[in-house]
């Protein structure tokens, strides 16, 4: 199946999307892009016809007793890798998330400019996505938004080794730590969601913080030089969902 094949390219620290691009090419314009990734493979028909897909305008959010996210981030971050859709660390075991006393190892962490999701239909500059995955390759996402503003140092040491070719990886000069780049306040929004690229698989659990972290504006802009074009994908419709905080 698509989807167990996306979680075990999670488990080898794989990006999703890289997985994906070797079943069709897609992109984010074009007659490859957002619009059509549901006609150019049969794997990828869900992010046609799937009914709970990211990305979501957070909106009208229902307050409820959500339990806190339990972040257990070591320094990890060993690689970056430009796979031509994002930038990503790839991250070594060891470091996990527990939400409703269930457990999710970090994976990785890409980037997309400008936000995938929204929140009450404000967009940003940046959102960042630390993948996570359970032990039966269950998925849960940590989402953060940046606003422009102050250099942001661990931003610094990924952009630094940051490849400006595809296909191209380099090594962290010392391990990063995601949790630099976490919020100290960790309210948050849930919801079901999806892949937010091809092959757009359901059955993600998302996790978007209510507080922002800061970038400069030279570093958003290094980031966009870099990939040449937005990477985010249209907000998708709630549909039945319900969103709470």
């Amino acid at each position: 199946m698509i989807y167990k094949s996306m979680m075990t390219a999670a488990l080898a620290g794989t990006v999703f999307m890289a997985s994906a691009g070797e079943l069709a090419h897609w992109s984010y314009d074009g007659q490859d892009g957002p619009t059509h990734w549901g006609e150019l493979a049969p794997e990828f028909a869900t992010c046609a016809a799937g009914k709970n897909q990211s990305p979501v305008n957070i909106s009208g959010a229902i307050d409820s007793d959500l339990t806190e996210i339990k972040l257990d981030y070591k320094p990890g971050g060993y690689e970056v890798i430009n796979n031509g859709h994002t930038i990503q660390v790839n991250y070594q075991p060891g470091s996990h998330i527990a939400l409703d006393g269930h457990e999710y190892e970090l994976k990785q962490f890409h980037f997309h400019s400008p936000s995938e999701n929204l929140i009450e239909s404000r967009q940003y500059p940046m959102e960042v996505h630390f993948v996570h995955a359970d032990k039966d390759g269950n998925l849960a996402v940590v989402a953060v938004m940046f606003e422009s503003g102050a250099e942001n140092k661990t931003l610094s040491d990924v952009w630094n080794k940051m490849p400006h070719v595809v296909g191209e990886k380099q090594s962290l000069a010392h391990l990063t730590s995601a949790g630099e780049l976490i919020p100290a306040e960790k309210t948050y929004f849930r919801f079901n969601g999806s892949l937010t690229t091809p092959p757009c698989s359901e059955g993600v659990t998302w996790l978007v913080m209510d507080h922002t972290d800061d970038a400069s504006a030279e570093q958003l802009n290094a980031f966009l030089h870099t990939m040449h074009h937005s990477n985010n994908r249209p907000v998708q419709p709630l549909n039945a969902r319900i969103i709470v905080r």
